[in-house]
């Protein structure tokens, strides 16, 4: 049983998707549970009417295990019984993981390798929905970088182009490579950046959905939201989660946020779905903001 899920168009390309996504990575590194289990996880995210899913080829353990997180999502859209042509599955490229760390890796010839690996662990039956460049490497141009890319859109490999840890400046030069439709930086209680780097703002001008990486903080921080005093006790007042508020917190930033927080339990994307009903009066916003 699918709920009506609120939605909202992704950039500027007349396709609405769901406010609220689903993050892979969890399901994909270190600790990850096992496939049945992060496939129930995507079935009851799609149940619930998130249509939004964000992975890259790098959530994966470590370099022989690549695509890992794609191929793990083409599996579960496949398997699930309901309607899918609403999904739009967002991947990344330009990140490598020797030994379990994280690289990055720019060259256009990698770039325009993995950009065909993700296609095929993706199905390999229509264009990526949306590819984006993971994070700028200093050792090429971003106009040498998504050189690649633009060639796959022509190609019809690739639908719609997003980048990932950019700044206003590097965004710009992006756009004048290729059309962009999303910006995917890391914003939550603790990184505020986006505020005051501008990127936010921009993205606002331009019609960019701004998809908000690690909005809890990550594995090691996501545990001490229940430290922020004005995040617990607004959970408490309003009977919800800490993650609920911290959600409805970035969505009342702007409009052009959309949410993507990860998931490996079925518990938790349950939980990420209802914050889609919290609502923060300006001065809720105005508390955590002081707290934070």
């Amino acid at each position: 049983m699918t709920r009506s899920m609120e939605t909202k168009q992704l950039g500027k390309t007349g396709i609405f998707v769901s406010a609220i996504g689903l993050g892979g990575m969890p399901m994909s590194i270190y600790n990850r549970p096992p496939e049945s289990e992060s496939i129930a996880v995507i079935h009851r995210a799609l149940d619930l009417g998130i249509t939004f899913i964000d992975t890259a080829d790098s959530y994966c353990k470590d370099e022989s295990d690549k695509h890992h997180n794609e191929r793990l999502i083409h599996k579960a859209l496949t398997s699930y019984q309901g309607d899918i042509s609403q999904v739009i599955v967002a991947t990344k490229g330009g990140l490598m993981r020797p030994d379990g760390n994280w690289t990055r890796n720019g060259n256009p010839e990698h770039l325009r390798q993995t950009i065909k690996v993700s296609f095929e662990a993706l199905g390999g039956a229509k264009p990526i929905d949306v590819w984006q460049y993971h994070s700028p490497d200093n050792n090429y141009t971003i106009e040498e970088s998504l050189t690649p890319v633009k060639e796959a859109v022509e190609a019809g490999l690739i639908r719609f182009v997003g980048v990932s840890n950019f700044s206003v400046e590097q965004i710009k030069r992006a756009q004048d490579v290729v059309d962009i439709v999303s910006v995917q930086n890391q914003y939550s209680p603790w990184e505020r950046q986006p505020e005051i780097d501008g990127v936010l703002e921009y993205c606002e001008q331009q019609g960019l959905t701004f998809l908000p990486w690690s909005p809890f903080g990550g594995r090691r921080r996501h545990q001490n939201l229940e430290d922020i005093p004005a995040i617990a006790q607004l959970a408490k007042e309003k009977g919800v989660s800490v993650y609920n508020i911290v959600l409805a917190w970035l969505r009342s930033k702007s409009p052009v946020i959309l949410p993507i927080p990860g998931a490996s339990k079925i518990s938790s994307i349950e939980d990420s779905a209802l914050a889609i009903n919290v609502q923060l009066s300006d001065e809720e916003v105005r508390k955590i903001d002081r707290a934070t």
